[in-house]
């Protein structure tokens, strides 16, 4: 996709180092915290019901994962989307200093409450992260840093404090000062900038539109059609791509975007990331062909209810 007189020719992305050390996973030093802690429901995306606390059948006594190579046949693609932001080895490591729920069982009820209350921090803490690496957004850097750093000491508490904390109210703090830089990022973009916060827009047919410095804040994109949309500069904190389609889709630059919404997707090879993303291993190799030559699947698919739910395993949705 062309670069655009008025557009900014890096769309508004990171050109600095991000500040997102341990803010990626090491399930090497965890103890299996997401498939153990969290619940999940038989669905399209889980093959079978677990209950909060109760280890995954699946899960090896060296908390490795038996089915790792072909989770999605063997049905539990929700798994291969799920992203901690690196709570797993924090909690593992520095909550509770290397000692494992299996050698010492008192730990685990505190150990498995601890997590998810570490992981939205950290997923706080992303987004913080991606806004201090946006040049617009340099007249808040001062407060941004300041909300990173006291997010960061958060999560070195200890398993009470974590358990006492407010997440709630973190959140609503943190989300005030990221929709300000979110704005200041998007208001380089020229022309009408649509908002589309926590619309419904499952099964949408969005192919080829133009949504440079949209709001898609909480956007519900179910299998939307997003192929070959521009989505740089776009504000996609919290928005829900489960199935939607992004072949030939450009989202660089693009806000708040994590890797978990990018592996819930379908990308094809003409799909463009951010730097320092993953190309999904189920997304294909070689642009998709749809039934009218467009290079695309066709038309999204309608929404699955329940598709990939595992209860907290969502990505966040900040308002």
């Amino acid at each position: 996709m062309s670069h655009e007189p008025g557009v900014p020719a890096d769309g508004g992305r990171r050109t600095a180092p991000r500040p997102d050390a341990g803010l990626r996973a090491d399930c090497a030093r965890c103890f299996a915290l997401c498939c153990v802690a969290l619940p999940f429901a038989a669905s399209a995306g889980f093959a079978l019901d677990k209950a909060a606390g109760r280890p995954c059948p699946n899960l090896r006594e060296d908390f490795g994962c038996g089915i790792h190579a072909r989770l999605r046949q063997e049905g539990f693609s929700g798994c291969t989307v799920f992203d901690c932001f690196g709570a797993g080895q924090k909690v593992s490591q520095v909550t509770f200093g290397g000692r494992d729920w299996r050698r010492e069982p008192d730990t685990a009820p505190r150990m498995f409450a601890v997590f998810p209350v570490v992981r939205q921090l950290h997923e706080l803490m992303w987004y913080l992260a991606d806004a201090l690496g946006r040049p617009r957004a340099r007249p808040l850097h001062r407060e941004l840093r300041r909300a990173l750093e006291d997010v960061d000491r958060l999560t070195r508490g200890s398993a009470g404090e974590l358990a006492e904390l407010d997440v709630a109210a973190v959140r609503r703090d943190v989300d005030e000062l990221l929709l300000r830089a979110s704005e200041r990022v998007r208001a380089a973009v020229p022309g009408r900038r649509r908002n589309h916060r926590r619309a419904d827009l499952a099964g949408a047919r969005l192919r080829g539109a133009d949504l440079r410095g949209a709001d898609l804040r909480g956007a519900c994109l179910i299998a939307a059609d997003l192929g070959g949309a521009d989505l740089r500069t776009a504000d996609l904190i919290g928005a829900d791509l489960r199935d939607a389609d992004l072949g030939g889709a450009d989202l660089t630059g693009s806000l708040f975007l994590t890797q978990a919404q990018v592996n819930a997707a379908r990308g094809d090879a003409r799909t463009r990331l951010p730097a320092g993303f993953a190309r999904p291993a189920h997304w294909p190799s070689s642009p998709r062909r749809g039934p009218e030559g467009t290079g695309h699947d066709g038309p999204g698919r309608k929404d699955r209810s329940g598709r990939g739910r595992r209860g907290n395993r969502r990505g966040a949705s900040s308002s």
